[in-house]
């Protein structure tokens, strides 16, 4: 069977049969991709080169500035991603300086045995030892294991000609570290699903590497785990996230791709076809959007920062058309654009019809999506407008630090920017979305942030929110309201409340 370019819009998701065992490496070449994928991996090569450190031998991060010294400036699972660029684009000079990277990521890997962080890798290399006492996430990151590790992974497969056996070894035996690493700690779960689907195959890779064949009962029990637990409902734990669905993305691919059995190849490619088109049903083409709820988010325009789906989708479509802002290195999120490498060597495998609605608006829709027994996200999707909630049965909320955004509304300002309102602060909620607006379920206090260019706090009060490009309605039982000022936003500040309806209607002549 061949398998179709994403250009060629039909992009198929049955497995090529073939033998079981090792992974095989797609060889995949820059003069080989489309233009957009080129396009998206120049730019991310560039910022690469732009912000790498010739003695360090690690690329800065992007908010780094040359005359100020500060711990933390150097990003090590981001120099990984940069190897593998290197080696796939193979110009002279490339494969020395992808082993010079390699080796220096491959010194930050903690090594002690009998700690928790076993086989996970230093943020950065100024990162301070973890103590016996150490807070998962505050001193150490256990993803970055996986994170790493199936980047190795597809370098071992797609370019072992392209570097030392030296350097070969020395990474199949980082890998397994990790995959000792994440045994031990136990703290995994199919639930969790970015990590989850990189695991997976990892485990998977090294099982048929190392002919561990308790390593490949355990993972192949593993990628099962997380099959059924999505296939309950067709959707992952951690729902509608424009980062992590590209992280999603990423794991089902490296399952369809380099699955070591049909059955882990074809299960991939059955999530991954679903998972587009779930995300292409929330999409709106004209606002360049994925509509909310967000289970996990970084931030409400993906216009403006740099999210793992955008680029995915600029992959396939252009800059103009595609949900992902102008590559700079002060540009919000930029060093996600550094999974490029991974995408272009993956390829981008969007169903036909998802890959439609992503290129023109077909028209006003109402979603309805179960994500658990007790959550459901509900969204209209606009021409001019989208927003959405998730119903958590009370049992989720919304803290001031939270990813969880469960009421969302976006539209395009007059001035062409987009506008957006996301719930920031609550105590357990439910929150439900139809054609006419949102209806928020919550006792106690709420805190709605609102962002608008040009957008005039006279002009919005506790009954009424007049906003450039859309007018929203209040209906409440809140005993108290007030407003503060966040940034470039105001919080709206609903307290001693049991619901709040929002009715929202856009205003004509919005600019496109």
């Amino acid at each position: 069977m061949k398998i179709l370019h994403a250009a060629t819009l039909v992009l198929i998701s049955l497995c090529v049969p073939r033998s079981e065992g090792y992974a095989t490496p797609r060889h995949v070449s820059l003069a080989s991709v489309d233009k957009n994928t080129r396009e998206l991996f120049q730019e991310s090569m560039d910022l690469d080169a732009q912000l790498y450190d010739q003695n360090a031998k690690l690329v800065h991060s992007p908010n780094y500035q040359s005359s100020v010294q500060r711990t933390g400036s150097y990003m090590v699972r981001e120099s990984s991603w940069y190897a593998l660029g290197l080696l796939l684009r193979d110009a002279e000079g490339d494969r020395q300086r992808a082993a010079d990277i390699l080796d220096a990521v491959l010194k930050q890997q903690y090594l002690t045995p009998g700690v928790k962080w076993y086989g996970t890798y230093r943020r950065t290399p100024e990162e301070p030892d973890p103590s016996g006492n150490q807070v998962i996430w505050r001193g150490y990151d256990p993803n970055w294991r996986v994170f790493i590790g199936t980047t190795l992974a597809m370098i071992l497969i797609e370019y072992p000609d392209r570097i030392s056996p030296d350097l070969s070894k020395r990474m199949y035996e980082a890998i397994d570290h990790s995959i000792d690493g994440e045994i031990k700690e136990a703290r995994l779960v199919p639930s969790y699903s970015n990590i989850a689907l990189m695991y997976g195959f990892l485990w998977d890779f090294a099982a048929v590497h190392d002919k561990r064949d308790d390593w490949k009962k355990q993972s192949t029990d593993w990628t099962e785990s997380v099959y059924r637990l999505f296939k309950k409902h067709d959707a992952f734990f951690e729902y509608n996230s424009p980062t992590y669905y590209g992280v999603d993305l990423y794991g089902l691919a490296l399952w369809r791709d380099y699955g070591s059995t049909d059955r882990i190849r074809k299960i991939g490619s059955e999530m991954e076809s679903i998972l587009w088109k779930d995300i292409a049903s929330f999409y709106n083409p004209l606002l360049r959007n994925v509509s909310g709820p967000y289970d996990r988010s970084y931030g409400m325009d993906m216009e403006s920062y740099v999210s793992v789906v955008g680029v995915w989708m600029r992959s396939v479509l252009d800059a103009k058309s595609a949900p992902l802002p102008p590559i700079a290195a002060s540009t919000d999120h930029v060093a996600d654009v550094w999974f490029a490498p991974h995408i272009t060597i993956l390829g981008t495998r969007i169903p036909a019809d998802a890959f439609a609605k992503m290129k023109k608006f077909e028209g006003d829709h109402q979603l309805h999506k179960q994500i658990t027994e007790e959550r459901v996200a509900t969204a209209w999707i606009g021409r001019d407008v989208i927003f959405g909630g998730e119903s958590t049965n009370k049992t989720k909320d919304a803290g001031t630090t939270t990813q969880f955004h469960p009421a969302t509304v976006q539209w395009r300002t007059p001035s062409g920017e987009i506008g957006w309102v996301r719930l920031v602060q609550s105590p357990m909620i439910d929150v439900a979305a139809d054609q006419h607006g949102l209806k928020i379920l919550a006792t106690g206090t709420i805190r709605l942030r609102i962002h608008a260019k040009e957008m005039v706090q006279a002009k919005v009060n506790e009954k009424q929110w007049e906003l450039p490009g859309l007018r929203v309605s209040v209906d409440s039982d809140a005993k108290s309201f007030s407003i503060e000022r966040a940034d470039d936003a105001i919080d709206l500040i609903y307290s001693g409340m049991t619901a709040l309806t929002l009715k929202i209607e856009a205003v004509k002549n919005v600019v496109h």
